[in-house]
C-alpha cells in the first residue's frame, strides 16, 4: 500500500509546480516536502520526478503515479459526499418475509420504485427459520416474522397482527360443522398444516384430528394459485389476511367466521444496534404502515 500522506504531498507538489508553495499550502517546510517525495520514490523503487532549477519536470513514473492520486482523490470526495447525503431514494433495500406478505407488500414497494428510479428493492419469500438466518448473515436489511427474535444479534418491534382466514368460494353455503367442512377437502400448501391446527384446532377442538389427518383435495406450492381451486368450488383452505386480501380474485372468496379467531404477531426483525440507511428506514415505515392496516 502507497503510504496516503507522501501520495498527497506529492499531489499537492504537482498541483501547485514549486516545492517553497507546496509547502505553504500544506503547512510544511520545504525540506519536508522533499522528504515526503523521497520516501514515495523509494517506497516505489523509481524516481518521479527531475529537477529543473526551481522547477521539476515528471518522469514517466511519476505521471502514473500522479493521475492515481488524482483519482484517488476523487474517488474519495465522492465518498465524502456520498456519507454526508444520505439519499432515501437511491441505493439498495432487500427484504425477506412470507410469500402471504410478499403479496401485500410487493405493490407498495413498486409504487416506491416507480417515484424514484434510483432505488432498488429485493424481496424474497422463505420460511421463518431462513428469514432469521438471512438477517444475521448480512444478506437481508429487513425481515417479518412472527415471533420476537430470540438470537442475541437480532433485534425486533411488533407492528401488527396477520389473522388466518378459512376461505371458501363466496357463492358456498357455510359448512355446518366440521365433517361438513372436511368433506369439501383441505387445499393444503407449505404453511397450511400449521395453520390448520391453529385455527381448526381452536374452533373445532374436539373434532379436528389434526392436520396430517384432514381429507387432502390437493397441494399447491405458489402462493397465488392457492385460492384458485377454492374460488372454482374444489376445496376450502387456510391464508393469513395479507395474501387474502392482496388476492386479484378476493371478492369471490368468502371468510368464514368462526368464533375463536386466530391471530399471528408479526415483527418487523433486523440487525440490532445496526444504524439504517435513509432509504432502508424508508421501506422500513412504508412496511410498518402496511402491516397495521391489516
Amino acid at each position: 500500500m502507497l503510504n496516503a500522506t507522501w501520495l498527497d504531498t506529492f499531489a499537492t507538489l504537482c498541483d501547485v509546480g514549486h516545492f517553497t508553495r507546496a509547502a505553504a499550502a500544506m503547512n510544511m517546510t520545504q525540506p519536508g516536502v522533499s522528504q515526503h517525495v523521497k520516501k514515495l520514490e523509494a517506497q516505489l523503487g523509481q524516481p518521479l520526478l527531475t529537477r529543473d532549477g526551481k522547477s521539476f519536470i515528471l518522469t514517466p513514473a511519476g505521471e502514473a503515479v500522479l493521475a492515481m492520486a488524482r483519482r484517488r482523490r476523487a474517488e474519495e470526495s465522492a465518498l465524502r459526499s456520498d456519507l454526508q447525503h444520505d439519499d432515501p431514494d437511491r441505493g439498495q433495500v432487500s427484504i425477506a418475509c412470507s410469500g402471504s406478505l410478499a403479496l401485500l407488500l410487493y405493490p407498495r414497494f413498486m409504487d416506491f420504485m416507480a417515484s424514484a428510479p434510483a432505488l432498488s428493492i429485493i424481496l424474497e419469500a422463505m420460511p421463518q427459520p431462513r428469514i432469521l438466518e438471512g438477517i444475521v448473515a448480512g444478506r437481508f436489511d429487513l425481515g417479518i416474522v412472527n415471533h420476537s427474535p430470540a438470537h442475541p444479534r437480532l433485534e425486533g418491534e411488533s407492528v401488527g397482527q396477520d389473522e388466518l382466514c378459512l376461505l371458501l368460494p363466496a357463492d358456498s353455503a357455510a359448512p355446518r360443522s366440521f365433517a361438513e367442512l372436511d368433506a369439501l377437502g383441505f387445499i393444503a400448501h407449505p404453511d397450511g398444516y400449521a395453520h390448520a391446527d391453529d385455527l381448526l384446532g381452536a374452533n373445532f377442538p374436539d373434532a379436528h384430528p389434526g392436520a396430517d389427518r384432514l381429507r387432502e383435495r390437493s397441494f399447491v406450492n405458489q402462493i397465488g394459485q392457492i385460492p384458485e381451486p377454492v374460488l372454482r368450488g374444489l376445496g376450502y383452505t387456510i391464508l393469513p389476511r395479507s395474501g387474502v386480501d392482496a388476492h386479484p380474485g378476493r371478492d369471490r372468496l368468502q371468510v368464514m367466521s368462526l368464533p375463536v379467531p386466530v391471530r399471528h404477531e408479526l415483527w418487523l426483525v433486523q440487525r440490532k444496534n445496526r444504524s439504517l440507511p435513509a432509504r432502508t428506514r424508508r421501506v422500513r415505515a412504508g412496511i410498518a404502515e402496511a402491516l397495521a392496516a391489516l
